[in-house]
């Protein structure tokens, strides 16, 4: 049995520690997928419970020297983890001042020798031995590089401290060396690297401090989704108010919630007026106006009036909840873009090693002194940085998903991010999409006098009233408005996409389209010109026959969303295709397409045939997004290459689709798919700084400049490179804060 969860992994240190995790868990039996998010520290795991256990997984990560630990509903929505960064943070923080201060008397001692400045005795007859101490002091301080690297070298399975580990030990060892020879007697001529090996720490320990602060700020979208929140509702029993926890509130529950508080959980509006502000879920600015049986969403701010309502879903089921799973999976989810990041962060440390002992040996075989290939082989060691590699998409990815979810738009991986930026065209279904999906009655046609268009309306309302289709709906609500008394049918029977059968009054009544009426032999050319009549204005005509004798048409129309003629041109504007599909026929679908600019209409399509006109499309090198309803629309949200789930409140299908929007706002369209071109660029960006990064500094390390130039890196400077390198790129995702859309998606005063 398939089954999703996610872990928080402690230990990491670079993206070679997350892929490594990944590369284990993957060779196991009964794991499915398993990707860890360095940035965020989690692991989203899929796999067969039957096969493999939770328990068994944690020890497999256990094994590798990390921790892994499941995290509950209640511990996430109070952010159970906050304190457990703040106080990572508070130890790198103390251990990076430990590790300078006890390296600037080294610094003083090698750099003030060089500059000419003043030495204190102490220093001129003891500065081997307190170099000696002071630099064993920053070692101890940061004796977690040391033991993490070291155990990764013997797993065979190196990363980012394990390159430190070899860097600084073979400096500080070289140098120890030195000094006991010296010492011992032996007349040598030798630099000592004690403040090389001290002052790397000190510049890893900097940039670990400052990588933990930045990393903390790309998931604070999430904490801001966990603080929407309230902490305690107001329940009502036995006529009495009780302040109870949130997490003590049960489906069934009646709740108050007063002028300027917070909707604790979902449910259903049971007494009382209001203006809710629900810009926390859904981005919209304006209060929606709440009364009796509407629905009201947990974490939105009840404005004007009183509201009491029954709670129907609460804890990990609230809207909210589902918005910080999908966002967090989002979070988790890796662009097809990351995987050469991946398989390079897999293979880098390894690499970097090999580099450096090459470089070494050239440079002895070059005949460059041994304190000479020692420098290079330092410098190499640690100017090289998986960090930036393994930062670079998760970090955008994340800023991306939080950036999205505050404007109400769920992007529900990194997949969907890359595909979006590259859509040919862009299709809508029509009903409930384009359209508000809630049609009236426009006209009533009899066609034999006879039968007078009340007598029309009754037939057809009467057989519609057992079938939940929103025409039919339609119709009935038009029947009652007349106060037309319906008969009883026998026989419904529903025919998706065509219309229905029925029995009134022991007589066959069809009531469709042409194609039913064909399809039962009854010939609908006579009444051809007051049905194209019709349809030129965009209504969905409709054909009722008694006994196989036509005896009336009934149209319907359904009126346009706001904003959807602006959508489309938004959609022109980018440079997309836009088409319609509907289950009308073609002139219906064309009405409708010529009133909002559309280009392309797919018409008299079946709901099981939508998925194969998008294959149609599909095979003609289009990338196609398809935005539906995400519930009768499934297939051709699945068969697209983007898949767009409208949903409104808490209806929302949340899944269906690669990106859903909460509120029934085409623009929305729009704003996902500049947005995920927005921060495509902010991947590639981040992408192309660590790449670049990595292929300029390792040859720099590695000597390349110096039979041009007689300059070598020095290896502390090679660590305060590697350090902001991972700083930088964070630092760039962290700037997509003060995005702007390139389009205008939402003018004031709308």
């Amino acid at each position: 049995m398939n089954q999703k969860t996610i872990l928080n992994i402690s230990g990491m240190h670079c993206a070679s520690c997350a892929a490594n995790i990944e590369n284990a868990l993957k060779k196991k039996e009964g794991i499915k997928s398993a990707n860890v998010n360095f940035a965020s520290e989690k692991l989203y795991l899929e796999f067969d419970s039957v096969e493999i256990s939770i328990a068994r997984i944690k020890k497999i990560i256990e094994k590798l020297g990390y921790g892994a630990a499941e995290e509950t509903f209640e511990e996430e929505m109070r952010d159970h983890r906050k304190e457990a960064r703040a106080q990572e943070i508070k130890k790198l923080k103390k251990r990076f001042i430990f590790a300078l201060i006890f390296s600037l008397p080294v610094i003083y001692m090698v750099m003030g020798e060089m500059a000419g400045l003043p030495m204190p005795i102490i220093f001129e007859n003891y500065g081997t031995v307190i170099q000696f101490a002071l630099a064993s002091a920053v070692i101890v301080s940061c004796f977690n590089i040391w033991t993490s690297g070291f155990k990764n070298l013997l797993r065979l399975a190196p990363d980012m401290d394990s390159l430190i580990f070899i860097g600084t030990a073979v400096a500080y060892f070289y140098s120890l060396t030195v000094s006991i020879l010296t010492f011992s007697g032996a007349k040598i001529e030798a630099h000592l690297y004690y403040e090389s090996a001290a002052l790397i720490l000190v510049f890893i320990s900097l940039g670990k401090y400052l990588e933990a602060i930045t990393k903390g700020r790309t998931s604070e979208a999430i904490k801001k989704l966990i603080g929407l929140q309230p902490k305690e509702a107001t329940i009502i029993k036995n006529n009495e108010e009780i302040k109870i926890l949130i997490s003590e509130v049960k489906v069934g529950d009646i709740i108050l919630v007063r002028p300027g508080e917070k909707i604790p959980v979902d449910g259903i509006v049971i007494d009382g007026y209001s203006g809710v502000d629900e810009k926390a879920i859904t981005g919209e600015s304006i209060p929606v106006e709440k009364k009796k049986n509407d629905e009201v969403i947990g974490a939105t701010i009840n404005k004007t009036g009183v509201l009491k309502f029954t709670a129907t879903r609460v804890g990990k089921d609230t809207m909210l909840a589902q918005i910080i799973k999908i966002v967090e999976e989002a979070m988790g989810s890796k662009a097809p873009i990351q995987l050469l990041a991946d398989k390079v962060s897999f293979y880098f440390v390894p690499f970097v090693i090999g580099i450096a002992i090459f470089v070494f040996i050239i440079w002895l075989l070059l005949g460059q002194p041994l304190a000479f290939a020692l420098t290079v082989f330092v410098a190499v060691l640690i100017i090289a940085c998986p960090c930036a590699l393994g930062l670079a998409t998760p970090t955008a990815v994340m800023m991306g998903a939080g950036l999205a979810a505050k404007n109400g738009i769920l992007i529900k991986n990194g997949k969907a991010l890359e595909i979006a930026r590259d859509l040919d065209i862009v299709i809508f279904d029509k009903t409930g999409t384009l359209t508000k999906g809630e049609p009236n009655v426009t006209d009533v046609v009899k066609i034999k006098n006879d039968i007078g268009e009340n007598l029309v309306l009754q037939i057809a309302a009467s057989a519609e009233k057992n079938s939940e289709h929103p025409l039919a709906q339609a119709i009935v609500n038009k029947a009652k408005e007349e106060k037309t008394d319906l008969s009883e049918v026998k026989n419904f029977q529903a025919i998706p996409g065509y219309g229905i059968a029925a029995d009134l009054e022991n007589k066959k009544i069809l009531f469709g389209t042409r194609k039913l009426m064909a399809d039962n032999q009854i010939d609908p050319n006579a009444i051809e010109e007051k049905m194209i009549a019709l349809e030129d204005q965009g209504k969905t005509a409709m054909i009722l026959a008694v006994e196989k004798e036509i005896v009336g048409i009934i149209a319907v129309a359904d009126m346009l969303k706001d904003y959807s003629k602006e959508a489309v041109e938004m959609l022109h504007k980018m440079g997309k295709k836009v088409a319609i599909i509907t289950g009308d026929n073609k002139r219906v679908g064309q009405a409708i397409a010529r009133q909002v600019g559309i280009d392309k209409v797919l018409a008299e399509v079946l709901p099981q045939e939508k998925s194969a006109e998008i294959k149609k499309l599909q095979s003609e090198g289009n990338t196609v997004a398809m935005v539906g309803d995400g519930i009768n629309d499934a297939p051709a949200l699945a068969q697209a290459d983007l898949g767009i789930a409208l949903g409104s409140g808490t209806d929302i299908a949340m899944e269906t689709g690669e990106i859903v929007l909460i509120k029934d706002d085409l623009r929305d369209v729009v704003a996902a798919i500049d947005l995920s071109k927005y921060t495509l660029n902010k991947i590639k960006q981040n992408l192309f700084w660590a790449f670049f990064y990595n292929i300029i500094g390792i040859p720099v390390a590695a000597g390349i400049l110096y039979p041009f130039t007689g300059w070598l890196l020095n290896p502390a400077l090679a660590a305060a490179a590697m350090a902001f390198s991972s700083v930088s790129v964070v630092s760039n995702s962290l700037l997509m804060k003060s995005y702007k859309p390139q389009i205008t998606i939402r003018a004031a005063g709308n």
